[in-house]
């Protein structure tokens, strides 16, 4: 397509990522349209449909994928049917955002990585989107240009309000830590190589079963060492931070908290409520750097690559969760393609 031509997208999976990603392309992006909608909910998925002029609804990506109109995938569904959609994008050239994970273990997501290997080039970005926010951008363009001189450790937060139901110590690592371990080897241009976990007595607020807080420690093929607190049950808020340690000083990203007020013999600010809200102009970024990528026909952002060693850091992580032991990371060497 030209970059003229208004980008045709179909949404694969229409929970809360998949609904605000529709949400998204109608009322934010420029250069595209929601082409198509796809759910194993029918009735959901048409009264989404319904209301956007020039959206079929669909119960199957493969269908969806066939619609003349489409001319890209966003794949917003659940873990496990992402290797089935990316696979079916692959046989029709179509490039891909791909929300993470890109699939849910290591294994799956080299198969996907062959695949579009055997295509002879990059038809997917993979959904780590903090890649895209202002405050982590800055933090890497200061790294990348050694303004602080090499650097040597990375301080990272990841705090939620609370776990959803049904929350797993796995997922504590798939689900959450991902991110770190996403921004980890992109902020250092570093492969992961090892895990660690030590699990402190765990908070009152946290169901049972789950260990949380937990500690996570990484270390580089670089020699760097990054730990990370995991708390998804802090009960106060959201909030993320990254502070990097170099050789001639550091920088922290995340500590603020917009207005700061002093009222009624108290001062202080707010601290962000969830995910969607600290991260909504990432997301915007992301969904628009990707559409002004497909129409000029360029992929960018983070690849297969990136969700497969990603896979793989996680798999460590879970082993050492149960483990309480110090887990190597496994990796293929990284082909040609994502060099």
């Amino acid at each position: 397509m030209t970059s003229h031509e208004t980008l045709g997208v179909a949404v694969i999976g229409t929970g809360r990522m998949g609904a605000d990603h529709v949400r998204r392309i109608n009322e934010v992006t420029s250069g595209a349209r929601v082409a198509a909608v796809v759910d194993i909910d029918a009735a959901r998925v048409k009264r989404l449909a319904d209301g956007i002029e020039g959206c079929t609804a669909y119960t199957d990506p493969a269908a969806a994928m066939d619609d003349p109109g489409v001319d890209a995938v966003l794949i917003a569904s659940p873990g496990p049917a992402h290797e089935a959609a990316l696979l079916d994008a692959f046989a029709r050239d179509l490039p891909v955002l791909c929300e993470k994970p890109l699939t849910p273990d290591a294994a799956s997501a080299l198969r996907v990585l062959e695949a579009e290997q055997a295509l002879g080039r990059r038809r997917v970005q993979v959904g780590f989107m903090r890649r895209y926010d202002a405050d982590y951008r800055t933090l890497k363009s200061l790294l990348d240009h050694g303004t602080y001189g090499r650097p040597l450790m990375l301080h990272n937060k990841h705090r939620n309000p609370g776990s959803p139901p049904g929350f797993t110590n796995a997922m504590m690592v798939n689900d959450s830590l991902v991110h770190e371990i996403d921004v980890t080897r992109w902020l250092l241009a570093e492969e992961i190589t090892a895990v660690r976990v030590l699990r402190p007595a765990p908070t009152g607020n946290a169901p049972e079963g789950l260990s949380d807080p937990q500690l996570i420690l990484f270390e580089t093929a670089g020699g760097q060492v990054v730990d990370t607190e995991l708390f998804v049950n802090c009960g106060f808020g959201y909030q993320v931070s990254c502070e990097a340690v170099c050789e001639g000083g550091t920088a922290r990203i995340g500590d603020d908290h917009g207005v700061f007020s002093n009222t009624a013999g108290r001062w202080g600010g707010a601290i962000t409520p969830g995910f969607v809200e600290r991260f909504e102009e990432a997301y915007d970024r992301q969904v628009q750097r990707w559409v002004n990528a497909t129409r000029r026909g360029e992929v960018e952002g983070p690849s297969c690559w990136d969700g497969y060693a990603a896979a793989a850091v996680c798999e460590a992580g879970v082993r050492a969760q149960t483990t309480g032991e110090r887990v190597a990371v496994e990796l293929i060497e990284r082909p040609a393609l994502y060099r």
